[in-house]
């Protein structure tokens, strides 16, 4: 496969499609390096402190079984790369840059007629490609991912997990505020099917329904009991209405369905958030609050990518270290720019949420912030004479 493969790169060369000098070959390759072990390493803490939280809330909280919500974390890693790209590139460039400068090679390359923007070149091309990388994960993969996991949320309280093979059991489902809302007994549970079933749903303040059935199941449309009678009493006990069925389809459990998933962003791309929002700029229900949110959003899903870019940038100019500097600053500069970073990000979008700033400028603040900066320094660095 390399020999194949360097075939293939000696045809592009001969053709004209890529021409990489062994300068860019070199900082391309350690640069390249750098961002895997980033990514890793910045997933894996991203994973470790919100992702596996998650996770735990969705067993002990929704009764979610453990094999869907394991899938539903899986299919939310495309959001936490778009997370970790941003700052992986920033690392990989400071940490590239810095050992470059450590071991003399910027010097040497310099006292040989090559500047610190022909070094960078290579830098700024991979940081473009990843910007591009980040927004394509951001339209397409996070979107279908995210929907996905709100299928398998949703099928997962309709199914209601039940002990297969128990006998004379009771389930209970409570509300926000820990008070009972329904009772179920079930005689027996045999490959799915519930036989004898009683319900008693105390959701309505006013009144109590009572269901008995034959036998019930679940499906992916709710619950199914075959056969059966409800009683609609009131509070007294005293029977309104009484109503034999055959078949009937019941969603219990279907509230709990917004307390873990919401129809939030990262299940559209950018225009058809962009057409969700004009859609329901009307509609009372869509509060001034919530549409802020979303169209700070929208914005987001442009300027999140852009970071990429703007974090390579401000990282070039710090990584290059002083002459008598003989320590790596990489690892150090690169969590202080993350930590300003995100400092900055979260003050932001929190003022944009609070209406304190336009949607527009909440998203795109840090970007702003984060290039002039990152301009000012490399121009000093570069260009200085």
């Amino acid at each position: 496969m390399p020999a194949k493969f360097k075939a293939y790169k000696r045809l592009f060369k001969q053709k004209g499609i890529i021409s990489l000098s062994l300068l860019d070959e070199y900082i391309l390759k350690q640069v390249g390096e750098v961002f895997v072990l980033g990514v890793i390493i910045f997933s894996s803490i991203i994973f470790a402190s919100e992702t596996f939280t998650q996770l735990i809330k969705q067993i002990t909280l929704y009764g979610i079984p453990m094999n869907i919500a394991a899938m539903m974390v899986i299919l939310n890693l495309p959001q936490v790369f778009v997370v970790t790209i941003p700052i992986s590139t920033l690392f990989a460039t400071v940490m590239t840059i810095n050992k470059l400068s450590l071991n003399s090679e910027i010097t040497v390359l310099r006292a040989c007629g090559i500047g610190i923007s022909r070094i960078a070149k290579p830098v700024f091309a991979f940081a473009i490609v990843m910007t591009f990388l980040c927004f394509l994960i951001n339209e397409f993969v996070v979107p279908a991912m995210s929907t996905q996991s709100r299928h398998l949320a949703i099928y997962s309280l309709q199914q209601k997990h039940v002990p297969e093979g128990r006998r004379n059991f009771t389930l209970n489902e409570t509300n926000s505020n820990g008070q009972l809302k329904r009772l179920f007994y079930v005689q027996s549970c045999e490959d799915k099917i519930l036989n004898n079933i009683t319900v008693v749903d105390l959701s309505k303040d006013d009144t109590v329904q009572l269901i008995q059935a034959k036998i019930g199941k679940t499906s992916g449309e709710g619950w199914i009991f075959d056969g059966g009678v409800i009683y609609t009493l009131s509070a007294a006990g005293k029977i309104f209405n009484t109503t034999l069925f055959e078949n009937s389809v019941v969603n219990f459990g279907i509230e709990n369905i917004g307390n873990v998933v919401e129809q939030e962003a990262n299940q559209f791309n950018f225009f058809r958030l962009m057409k969700f929002i004009k859609e329901n700029m009307k509609n009372s229900k869509f509060i001034e609050q919530v549409r802020i949110q979303y169209q700070i959003q929208l914005h987001d899903k442009l300027a999140l990518p852009v970071t990429t870019f703007s974090l390579a940038l401000i990282g070039i100019p710090l990584a290059i270290t002083p002459p008598r500097v003989r320590y790596n600053r990489g690892f150090l500069f690169s969590v202080m720019i993350i930590f300003i970073y995100y400092v900055v990000r979260a003050f932001s979008l929190n003022l944009g949420e609070a209406s304190k700033l336009p949607p527009f400028l909440a998203a795109w603040l840090p970007v702003i912030t984060i290039t002039l900066i990152g301009l000012i320094l490399y121009c000093k660095k570069a260009y200085r004479i």
